[in-house]
């Protein structure tokens, strides 16, 4: 009987996409209540956070546990 365990590339992504769903809320977030710094309309938060879910999600999936 062989073991397989999980990978870590999916904990990894797990990480990733819980950290881009935060950053993803916050600067959604930041649409309605916009800080007062410097390139603000530039929306990083939205950017980073939509860039993290869908490096996690794409991690998540491909490193997922099968039977």
């Amino acid at each position: 009987m062989t073991e397989h365990g999980i990978p870590i590339w999916f904990f990894v992504g797990a990480l990733l996409l819980v950290y881009g769903v935060l950053i993803l809320a916050a600067g959604i977030v930041g649409l309605f209540r916009p800080p007062e710094v410097a390139l603000a309309n530039l929306h990083a938060g939205i950017w980073w956070g939509a860039l993290l879910v869908a490096i996690g999600g794409g991690y998540v999936r491909a490193f997922r546990p099968r039977r």
